[in-house]
Order: C-alpha cells, then sequence, then structure tokens
C-alpha cells in the first residue's frame, strides 16, 4: 500500500517538475529573444539598406558597444565574427560559418548547435545588402536550467522521502488494529475443538463496522461466535447421547435381569404349571415393557431427527374434547373437565393448528394418562383451549399433589421420575412427557410446567387458518 502511495506520489512530483521544467525553458527563451531582437536592432543596421549609418562598409556591428560575449554575426557584406570578450571578436570557422547559413532567412528565431561553440539561438534575415544572420549563446539558459532540475530533483526526492514516510506511517497507523484481529484469530486457531465443551472467549474490541478493519474484526467474532454456538450444540447433543445410552442401559437392566432370572429359574428347577405359568406371565410382561420402551426411544428418535409427517388443518379443540372422553372411560375414579369458550350461537370454534393429527392426540393421551397415574382418586384435571392473534393456547392442569420441586426443572428430560408413585411400578417408561415435549417443538410449539395448585403445563402452537374460499 505504502508502495502504490510513494508511487504515486513519485510520479506527481515527476510530471510537476517536467512541467515547471518546461514552463522556464520557454520563459528563458522568450528573454534571449528579446535579446536577440535588440541584437539585430543595433545602430550597425539602421543605415540605408540595412547597412552602417554614415555609409561605413567596413563598419562591424559585433565592434559596438552593448554586444554579449558569445554573440556571433554571419553577414554577406562585413563577413563573419564572434564577440570572445567585451573589446574583441574573433573569426568563425567555416563549419560555425557553414551552420549559420543553412539557416532560412524568415526572421524566426530558432535554436541550433555550432560547432565547437553550443547550443545558440539565431535568427536569419534578408535586407537590401544580403542574409544577416545573428545568434547569441544558450549557456546561461542550459546552465539555468540544469540548475533547476537540480532543485526540482532535490525537492522531490525530499518530498518523496516525507510523503512515503507519512504513508508509511499513516498506513502502520491504521492497520495497527488488525494485530490485534491477527492475535484474536491465532488464539482461537490454537484452541482444541475436536472434544469436550469448547469456550472461545478472545473476542476483538476491533469491531467498528465505519471501518474496513472494523468490518474485518466484527466479521471475525460472528465467526467466533456461530463456531461456538455449533460446538456448544455439538457438545451438548453428545451429553445427551451419553446421558441418554445411560439411562437406557440402566432401564433395560431391570426388566432383562428378569427374564434372564425366570428364564433361568424355568431351566434349572422343577415348577409347578402354576409357578411355571407365574413364571412366563412375568417373562411375558418384562418382554412388552421392554418393547414398550424401545418403541418410544424410537419414537423419541424420529421426532428428533425431524423426519417429515404428514401435515395437515387439525382441530385442538375436537382433540382435546376426544382425550377427555378417553380419559372419562379410563379412569372413572378421576375427574377429566372440558373448559372451551363457545360463541354466541353455542358452538366452538376453530383452534386450529397445522400439524399430525395422530402426533397431537397422542400429546393429549399422554398429558391426561400422566395426570391420571400420578395423581389420587378424586382429582379434577381441567383441559382448557383458548385462541390467541397468532396461537393457541392449550393448558391440562389438575388440584392433585403437583411435581415435587427437585424434579420440576428436569420434568421433560428423557426417564424422570421423581417420588415412589413415579418409580418403575406405575407401569410407565418415564419418556411420556419427553415424547409429548418432543411433539410440541416439532409443531413449532412450546411447552412449559408450574406447579403452583397442582400440576399445570402450559402448550402454545403456532395458530392457523383455513384457505379462503374462491366463488365464481
Amino acid at each position: 500500500m505504502a508502495a502504490v502511495v510513494a508511487a504515486a506520489a513519485a510520479l506527481v512530483i515527476i510530471l510537476t517538475g517536467v512541467a515547471s521544467l518546461l514552463g522556464l525553458r520557454e520563459s528563458l527563451l522568450h528573454q534571449v529573444d528579446i535579446r536577440l531582437e535588440r541584437a539585430t536592432s543595433a545602430p550597425a543596421f539602421d543605415g540605408p539598406g540595412g547597412g552602417p549609418p554614415g555609409g561605413g562598409e567596413d563598419l562591424n556591428p559585433l565592434n559596438l558597444p552593448g554586444q554579449e560575449v558569445g554573440t556571433v554575426l554571419l553577414r554577406d557584406q562585413s563577413g563573419s565574427g564572434i564577440v570572445t570578450d567585451q573589446f574583441a571578436v574573433g573569426e568563425l570557422s567555416e563549419a560555425q560559418a557553414d551552420t549559420l547559413r543553412s539557416i532560412p532567412a524568415d526572421s524566426r528565431p530558432r535554436t541550433v548547435r555550432l560547432p565547437d561553440l553550443g547550443s545558440y539561438r539565431v535568427v536569419a534575415w534578408n535586407d537590401a545588402s544580403g542574409t544577416s544572420v545573428t545568434g547569441i549563446p544558450l549557456s546561461s539558459v542550459n546552465a539555468t536550467l540544469r540548475a533547476a532540475a537540480a532543485r526540482q530533483a532535490l525537492i522531490g526526492l525530499a518530498g518523496l522521502a516525507v510523503i512515503s514516510t507519512l504513508c508509511a506511517w499513516l498506513i502502520r497507523r491504521e492497520l495497527r488494529p488488525l494485530n490485534e484481529v491477527a492475535e484474536v484469530a491465532r488464539s482461537v486457531s490454537a484452541t482444541p475443538l475436536d472434544r469436550g465443551e469448547v469456550q472461545l472467549t478472545p473476542r476483538s474490541r476491533i469491531d467498528d463496522t465505519a471501518t474496513e478493519v472494523g468490518q474485518v474484526g466484527h466479521a471475525l467474532n460472528t465467526l467466533i461466535s456461530h463456531v461456538e454456538g455449533s460446538l456448544r450444540a455439538r457438545h451438548a447433543s453428545e451429553q445427551q447421547v451419553r446421558n441418554f445410552v445411560a439411562d437406557a442401559s440402566h432401564e433395560l437392566r431391570t426388566p432383562l435381569a428378569s427374564v434372564a432370572g425366570y428364564t433361568e429359574l424355568l431351566r434349572t428347577h422343577d415348577l409347578s404349571p402354576e409357578d411355571s405359568a407365574a413364571a412366563l406371565g412375568r417373562i411375558s410382561a418384562e418382554s412388552r415393557r421392554m418393547a414398550d420402551l424401545v418403541e418410544d426411544l424410537l419414537l423419541l428418535a424420529r421426532i428428533d431427527a425431524s423426519r417429515a409427517e404428514q401435515s395437515t388443518l387439525v382441530d385442538l379443540g375436537q382433540v382435546a374434547a376426544d382425550a377427555v372422553m378417553d380419559a372419562h372411560a379410563a379412569g372413572p375414579d378421576h375427574r377429566f373437565e372440558l373448559d372451551i369458550p363457545l360463541d354466541e350461537a353455542g358452538q366452538a370454534p376453530d383452534f386450529l393448528v397445522s400439524g399430525n393429527e395422530a402426533r397431537l392426540r397422542q400429546v393429549m393421551g399422554n398429558l391426561l394418562t400422566n395426570a391420571r397415574i400420578h395423581t389420587p382418586v378424586g382429582t379434577v384435571t381441567t383441559v382448557s383451549v383458548r385462541a390467541k392473534d397468532t396461537e393457541i393456547v392449550l393448558t391440562v392442569s389438575d388440584n392433585g399433589p403437583g411435581i415435587p420441586a427437585d424434579l420440576l426443572p428436569r420434568v421433560f428430560d428423557r426417564f424422570s421420575r421423581g417420588d415412589a408413585s413415579r418409580q418403575r411400578t406405575s407401569g410407565t417408561s418415564g419418556l411420556g412427557l419427553s415424547i409429548v415435549a418432543a411433539i410440541v417443538r416439532a409443531h413449532g410449539g412450546t411447552i412449559t410446567a408450574s406447579s403452583d395448585h397442582g400440576a399445570c403445563f402450559t402448550l402454545r402452537f403456532p395458530r392457523a387458518h383455513r384457505p379462503a374460499s374462491t366463488g365464481h
């Protein structure tokens, strides 16, 4: 960057210097032309026919006072000569005279090079006495131009050095924050990202998007945050898998041990038909339990994998009403109530969501089964459905003992159980609420649990609408 700026500055300095030297040369040549005109207007040329006044044929204008040293003259009438100093006139060589004779007599000043004399500014003209040529040396002009060029070069080099130094300093100052950005990048690259929980704490303080360097720092911070979020999600997923495998192994250990024990009992003991039937019954029950557990695990795996399922418009009000009726039949010793507002005509409005009806019915069934199993006889469970502007809110609440405080934060975790009423003897796998939460999330909804006066589950789904009908 500094080299580019220095090159541009050098080009500007060179062009400026050349332009100024050309202007100076033109000015100096103009002054020489004025002196040349004075030289040709000397009194020696003022006589009749351009000759000397008073008829002196041998009067040489070079002998007149005021002629510059180095002035040359060539006349058909007077011959040729050169002023060698203030009091002497010398003869021109034949080569010098021939050069002067070759100049067109058009009264126009021009620059020529005389042998052994150098550059001259000369003018030739015709008069009654013949052709005359007068010239003035350009040695002083050339010396002035050389001195000016030397000064321009020195000034240009000094200016270029100053500009280069200033540009380099400014560029280093502006790019200095990049060192911090690079240090942050090096720190992140040195962090092991292939295992465990990763914390990418380094961030660039240079994130002002109004500057180019700040944009780089901001982009780096965004990249680090994205990578950190992805790594955190990976770690959480790995931890969830580890916990899930451990819990599943623990859950399967008991039924497997029971099956193995009863099988060994049947193999090694001569049991009565009644005892054999009881052992086979236990083996069958534990096998069904393991099958149900595996089915629940497969269901959770499918939901977690976000496998696309058939989606239709589902009326949550109708789903809730059917679930309450099923719960009445399954648990007549509990009370189940439905709270749905009716319109002026006494009809229930639509509570439409977009989703899989079978899965949504499974959500309601699991919640009401959970309430029936984990609450005492006579508990009242209320299902209410309300429509908001953009969502459908479904609430399942009961007046039972509620959810233990230590279980509430992890009530939707897999294999979560609380007190004795929630142990394996209750016939549940510990995956019911996990399945409910997974299905709700798969439908773009949320579910929360509270336990102020009994258990309360609040589900929120994005509201859907029937497509507008078009008439013809």
